[in-house]
């Protein structure tokens, strides 16, 4: 009898037992499965960010090719301003000049007049001789009354000849300096024209540029746009995905506490029979060792904290009277006159860098003072900045005159040697023949 209910406490101590074991065996699988849930949402995660960190390094890198294309559009921007005012400027200078020229034409045709005027009154002052017989001078021998009355009328005569000859050789030279005067304007309102050409393609080519870069710009635009659509979609990935990691690990955790639950309960019943079958056993005066064991399974889930990220898409006319500063160099202004002019004649090469061969006017001055050491830009914006602002009527030989987009050295005595364009070449001029805008000695 006795040992029947041993038999059936054994029996009952193995079902507790196996019990226990098919709940953690059970709790095993349940983590199991959402160990995967978490595992995939992780992977989805992961994918997600490295694609944000490759998007938004793509966003870093538009922004600053769009920063880079905004400078240079900047920069063509005043370019172009600056342009426009020489431009301006230019007009107006070409609108002086042929007045200028037409006053020349008016004042010529005025001399020419008077010239052929002369010339007919001298030919019949002549022609009277000439039909009197041409005894002048006997006339003045024969009937004069004295010999002071004699040699006035052989004076008068000479005088009169003399008087027609010098006044007519006098309407002859203004004729000819008037002529000389309205061809030089014609050439300098040539060179205004062709001035007026090379503006008008540099309108042209920086108007393209800036359409040009204004387009880049737009195509950065839509880029961006198209970017930050990605970043955000990979964003919501992300969040999503921390979501699914939080809940599937709050499960688990409750899970875990349920299972340690379960098992301390199961524990606990089969430590209590234990006791309750030992005491019986006791008390029927058998000796039987039992040895009731518990065990406890503390089985602890490894559960992995979801990561944050967080991720950010990066996101004059001329100068005031009395200026005439002090010379800073040792070299002489006439020098340096004396050798540009050795250059008179050779052709002009916008951009070329040779005296000989052809320059612009930027590179006519700054060839010229780079021979006395004098280092200058090579444009005619940065050399109206160059060296110490003089003025006009301070000039002296060696500064440099400004014009709208043109420089040249001045010579003295208003005049200025130049590469003026393609058609005159490196040559002479007027120093006023345009609007000057500044004057600047660099010497």
């Amino acid at each position: 009898m006795k040992w029947e209910k041993a038999l059936k406490y054994t029996r009952k101590h193995k079902r507790m037992i196996a019990v226990m074991m098919a709940g953690v065996i059970g709790f095993a699988c349940f983590y199991s499965a959402d160990a995967s849930v978490i595992k995939d949402a992780k992977k989805k995660k992961n994918e997600a960010q490295q694609n944000l960190d490759n998007i938004n390094q793509q966003i870093n890198n538009i922004q600053s090719e769009q920063s880079k294309v905004k400078s240079q559009m900047a920069a063509y921007d005043e370019q172009l301003m600056s342009l426009l005012t020489d431009m301006e400027l230019l007009k107006t200078d070409i609108d002086n000049k042929e007045g200028e020229i037409d006053q020349a034409k008016t004042d010529l045709a005025a001399a020419q007049e008077k010239e052929q005027q002369q010339y007919a009154d001298m030919k019949k002052r002549i022609q009277y001789m000439y039909e009197n017989g041409d005894d002048t001078f006997l006339d003045a021998l024969v009937e004069s009354e004295d010999i002071s009355d004699l040699l006035n009328r052989v004076e008068y005569v000479s005088e009169v000849y003399s008087y027609d000859r010098e006044l007519l050789v006098a309407y002859q030279e203004t004729v000819q300096q008037v002529a000389d005067l309205e061809s030089q304007l014609e050439q300098e309102l040539a060179d205004m024209e062709e001035l007026k050409q090379s503006y008008d393609q540099q309108e042209a080519s920086l108007n393209q540029v800036i359409n040009e870069k204004k387009a880049q710009i737009a195509d950065f635009d839509s880029q961006l746009s198209n970017a930050k659509t990605l970043a955000s979609q990979y964003a919501s990935t992300i969040r999503k995905q921390n979501e699914v990691i939080a809940q599937e690990q709050a499960r688990q955790e409750k899970a875990r506490k349920e299972a340690e639950e379960k098992a301390k309960k199961a524990a606990k019943a089969g430590t209590k029979t234990s006791n309750s079958a030992t005491t019986a056993s006791t008390d029927s005066g058998t000796t039987t060792d039992s040895t009731g064991g518990s065990s406890s399974s503390n089985n602890t889930a490894s559960t992995d904290d979801s990561d944050s990220s967080s991720s950010g898409s990066s996101s004059t006319g001329l100068t005031n009277n009395g200026l005439n500063p002090s010379y800073s160099t040792g070299v002489s202004g006439s020098s340096v006159v004396s050798y540009a002019t050795n250059f008179v004649g050779n052709p002009y090469v916008f951009g070329g860098n040779s005296l000989t061969e052809g320059t612009d006017c930027s590179g006519f001055v700054s060839l010229v003072y780079s021979h006395f050491g004098v280092s200058l830009p090579r444009s005619s914006y940065a050399l109206q900045s160059s060296g110490q602002a003089v003025s006009y009527e301070n000039a002296q030989p060696g500064d440099i005159i400004c014009y709208p987009g043109h420089v040249a050295i001045y010579m003295g005595g208003g005049r200025i040697v130049h590469a003026s364009t393609p058609s005159s070449g490196i040559c002479y001029g007027n120093a006023t023949y345009r609007t000057i805008t500044m004057v600047r000695r660099v010497l």
